[in-house]
């Protein structure tokens, strides 16, 4: 299972880069901009991981495997565009990154509380690991590139990740591990499509509108 579980980062890894990559594209920023928002995107849920767990340092600073494979997948994206004219559809880049986030989300999550499991049990601990490490990238990526990050105000970012944590808790030793890893991340992802799709999101409070000003007349 841990080969099976380091593939998985790999890919997590693709798809959370190919997000950061497009929201620094869509942020007009350059190469190297694109490159450290993919970079930061991918490997930064795992860091926290890490330091929640105690691993000192962080295994992205031990093995650079995953921090390269993000640096090369963003300079792809960034290519792709560069070179390419379908950025200019708009429609695709903003597909692209609600699939890719989508899927980082759910791999990360899942690969988050797998990887508390092995040395802690505290149900809290599980849950707290899984969630930081899924929602993690993508409160770097939107913070550095200047927007509220999407945990905060956009869909139920954050509720789809509590729902993979959850369900791979729930299911680990009920079911096949592999099938336990494969349902958490697929409910994962298709709450954070559904939410996309219908527009769901958690209550807010409104900010309070201050009072037209009078006309004045001559």
């Amino acid at each position: 299972m841990q080969l099976f579980f380091w593939v998985l980062e790999l890919i997590g890894t693709i798809a959370f880069a190919i997000s950061g990559a497009i929201v620094g594209i869509k942020k007009e920023m350059d190469v190297l901009g694109v490159a450290i928002l993919g970079l930061t995107t991918a490997v930064g849920g795992g860091v926290i991981r890490d330091l929640i767990l105690g691993q000192q340092p962080p295994r992205t600073f031990q093995d650079p495997t995953c921090a390269l494979l993000a640096l090369g997948t963003s300079l792809a994206v960034f290519l792709s565009f560069y070179f390419g004219k379908h950025f200019h559809t708009r429609r695709l880049p903003d597909a692209l990154l609600l699939l890719a986030d989508s899927l980082g989300l759910g791999i990360f999550t899942v690969n988050g509380v797998a990887a508390a499991m092995r040395s802690h049990e505290e149900i809290t601990l599980l849950l707290f690991s899984g969630v930081l490490t899924g929602v993690g990238g993508g409160v770097v990526r939107d913070m550095l590139a200047g927007d509220r990050p999407y945990i905060f105000v956009k869909h139920v970012y954050a509720s789809a990740s509590i729902l993979g944590a959850v369900s791979y808790m729930l299911l680990y030793g009920r079911v096949n591990e592999t099938e336990a890893v494969w349902i958490s991340i697929s409910l994962t992802v298709v709450l954070r499509l559904l939410s996309s799709h219908y527009r769901w999101n958690l209550p807010r409070v409104a900010a309070p509108q201050e009072p037209a000003a009078p006309h004045s007349h001559p």
